[in-house]
């Protein structure tokens, strides 16, 4: 059980990862997503520094899992999230994160060897189906009139990266100490995106950050989505493999829906409420599938 409430707990923190990245879009992405890491490793170095140190030797000798686990989902799949939510819309964006679902399936068959049930494939189809009948509000039709840009290329490297990163996270995450590698996943990104960061203000100027505009969203992001989010989804990715645990991100529609609703006033239709439970029987079809398969 444990599992899937920390996995509800990353869609939520993740939908506000998208809605935050909007709103903060006056700043450029590079910028956004190093001064979440810079944050992320602040608030981790003072309670994993001394387990990364003594786990030194096993960071060096496994230095490339450790590069793979970072730049997918530590240093470039938040990147091509802000990157995309320059140019599109949080909507793209919640459209094409819910593909990350199947891609991850395909890849744990492909590259895992994971047997995986034709039960679990409809699943993810009927999960998909809810998703985007929350964004449309019951009108499937409306997606042909979303207007696409380059925002919406960009975010196919954050769907890949992510699947990447689940699959990565179940063949190699074993090797670390669990909560250390996080702090390291997170200065070594910061690393990686300081000459990248330094190119953008290069091209576009050094972005002036307020302490009322900027601050509090950056908090968040460092926090909740960097540390919280990524502990519980590397725990869950472990106790029920990449292809069950990414299922439920196609609750993010339906968790930023709650959102909009209870925080921003948004009207809560019968459509968007008959989308969620299409979600919601779609991940239990799933998860329940790889279950009893895993149980034979």
């Amino acid at each position: 059980m444990l599992p899937y409430l920390m996995m509800l707990l990353v869609v939520v923190f993740y939908a506000g990862n998208i809605l935050v990245g909007e709103s903060l879009n006056s700043l450029p992405p590079l910028t956004i997503a190093f001064c979440r890491l810079v944050i992320a490793f602040l608030c981790l170095a003072p309670l994993a520094g001394k387990g990364a140190w003594r786990a030194r030797e096993v960071f060096r000798s496994q230095w490339k899992p450790l590069l793979l686990l970072t730049l997918t989902g530590v240093a470039f799949f938040n990147t091509f999230i802000y990157g995309a939510l320059q140019f599109t819309s949080s909507t793209n964006v919640s459209v094409l994160e819910s593909l990350i679902p199947a891609l991850t399936l395909a890849l744990s068959a492909l590259l895992l060897r994971e047997r995986l049930h034709s039960v679990q494939w409809w699943g993810v189809a009927l999960s998909l189906s809810g998703a985007l009948w929350v964004i449309t509000d019951g009108q499937l039709l409306r997606l042909a009139e979303l207007s696409w840009n380059v925002g919406d290329g960009i975010m196919v490297g954050a769907i890949i990266s992510w699947a990447v990163y689940s699959v990565a996270v179940t063949r190699y995450l074993h090797l670390f100490p669990t909560f250390s590698v996080v702090l390291v996943m997170t200065g070594l990104g910061a690393v990686i995106l300081a000459p990248l960061v330094a190119v953008e203000w290069m091209l576009v100027g050094v972005p002036t950050v307020t302490l009322a505009g900027h601050l509090p969203g950056l908090l968040y992001l460092g926090v909740f989505p960097s540390v919280v989010a990524l502990l519980f989804y590397n725990r869950a990715v472990q106790r029920l493999g990449a292809a069950r645990a990414s299922v439920f991100l196609n609750f993010l529609p339906v968790a930023t829906m709650a959102g909009a609703v209870l925080w921003l006033g948004a009207e809560l239709t019968a459509a968007k409420i008959i989308g969620a439970f299409v979600v919601i029987l779609g991940v239990l079809v799933a998860t329940r599938a790889g279950r009893t398969q895993a149980t034979r």
